[in-house]
């Protein structure tokens, strides 16, 4: 019997009517233009036929699309296949998001070709394509989410965490982590063979009209999905998928996955999903196979593919754990993973090279950014993960003062006497071991 079930269950909402401020409370992160009080009452006790009509004049609002513009301009990112970037976009901004308006009311907003390019896979020599939207298309997708959103996370699961509102890594991780330490130590490890180039485009669409009947803007995101992609020179429009690094992308893999989210809930079994990453935690082997069977099932019959290296049934005793949002599972530890340590390694590297020009202070405080949000993320793993790395950064930072005393090589020898750890502890320098000390003594207290 599997005794530690996750109930079927929305994540945010709460069927019954509640006075005006304890739903504005709960749905705080809506954009107050489009989500008035009225709006969210409906959205609480639910429409007639459970779908929403005369959505494209919000999504066209002045006010909604200056805050769209206004987390791309906090996103950043690059320029699309018109060269313009945000600045250049926000120079003209009244015109532009003007003419973004009107384009959309009178049903003449076509959005451009999506830019593609290559980002390399942490830890390795693999790439994965990355879409760039131009600046006025990521602004009308942001508008578009910003009305469609609530109409979707109102429903979607409590075990989904990925690209939502007020969740994120480190409450899946913690969930992880309670439902191992309750007895779920078999792990169904998921993976999604190439999910957001994959997603067949007519499926999704029929998911998104279960809850949208406006065709204005079921017609927009039907032109986000038949989206041309430009590389290079070469122009094509994808047969399934929906591009990584567009606005509305995350959203649109949520609601797709929803399905598979509600049915493992039906039948039992406890997941921790974060966008198409996702483990199942068993209580033995047997409900292992029956969850992994189900989820194979699904996989098929909604036109996607299990990677079938990646996907496997594994014991968190056993060696080698499993792997989850850069930590690594292993009989009651966690740690970095070795693509998580290789990419933090590879980020220190690129900022303590021996001919870097700049002071001492300078490089640290560089470097601090760095450690400070690597450690923010892994502070949790355990405890021998931090000497090692605080030792090789000031073996790195020796070593760029050998460089500038005419000596050769990395620091190491004498050098510990010439710049002992205290030495770079007065200059500033992060510890990891220190922040970890502090991490727990707070937790003690």
């Amino acid at each position: 019997m599997k005794t530690e079930r996750m109930e079927e269950k929305p994540a945010t909402v709460q069927k019954e009517a509640k006075q005006a401020g304890e739903v504005r409370d709960r749905w705080s992160w809506t954009e107050p233009s489009i989500w008035t009080e009225r709006m969210l009452t409906a959205l609480e006790t639910g429409v007639k036929g459970g779908k929403w009509f005369s959505l494209i004049d919000k999504v066209c609002r002045k006010v909604n699309l200056l805050a769209a513009f206004d987390k791309v301009k906090d996103n950043g990112g690059g320029a699309g296949v018109d060269h313009q970037t945000v600045e250049m976009f926000e120079t003209r901004l009244e015109e532009n998001l003007t003419r973004l308006r009107q384009e959309i009311k009178d049903n003449a907003y076509r959005p451009k070709a999506i830019r593609r390019v290559w980002i390399p896979k942490p830890g390795g020599k693999e790439k994965r394509p990355l879409g760039i939207p131009a600046i006025r298309d990521r602004v009308v997708q942001g508008a578009l989410r910003n009305v469609i959103e609530p109409i979707f996370e109102r429903d979607f699961a409590e075990h989904s965490y990925g690209f939502r509102p007020g969740r994120g890594c480190k409450d899946a991780l913690r969930q992880v982590d309670r439902l191992l330490k309750v007895g779920n130590e078999v792990i169904v490890d998921a993976d999604v063979k190439s999910f957001f180039d994959s997603i067949p485009k007519d499926r999704l669409m029929e998911r998104v009209k279960e809850k949208i009947s406006d065709g204005r803007v079921l017609d927009l995101i039907s032109a986000y999905l038949e989206q041309m992609v430009m590389e290079g020179l070469e122009c094509w429009t994808p047969v399934r998928g929906t591009p990584q690094g567009a606005v509305i992308s995350p959203l649109l893999a949520n609601i797709y996955l929803d399905s598979l989210d509600h049915l493992i809930s039906r039948k039992g079994y406890n997941m921790v999903r974060y966008a198409d990453d996702f483990v199942i935690l068993c209580r033995n082997k047997e409900e292992a196979a029956n969850a992994l069977s189900l989820v194979r099932e699904w996989v098929a019959d909604n036109g996607l593919i299990l990677h079938p290296d990646k996907t496997k049934v594994v014991d968190v005793n056993d060696p080698g754990g499993f792997e989850f949002l850069g930590y690594r599972f292993e009989r009651g530890r966690r740690w970095p993973r070795d693509k998580s340590r290789k990419k933090f390694k590879d980020a220190i590297r690129m900022k303590t090279k021996r001919s870097n020009g700049h002071s001492l202070s300078v490089i640290i405080s560089d470097v601090n950014r760095t450690l400070a949000g690597w450690f923010e993320y892994f502070k949790h793993a355990d405890k021998w993960t931090f000497p090692q790395l605080d030792s090789w950064i000031r073996m790195r930072l020796r070593s760029i003062l050998r460089k500038r005393m005419g000596l050769k090589g990395r620091g190491r020898g004498a050098d510990h006497q010439r710049w002992p750890n205290a030495y770079f502890a007065r200059h500033g320098l992060f510890s990891l071991v220190t922040a970890r000390a502090a991490v727990c003594q707070s937790a003690k207290r």
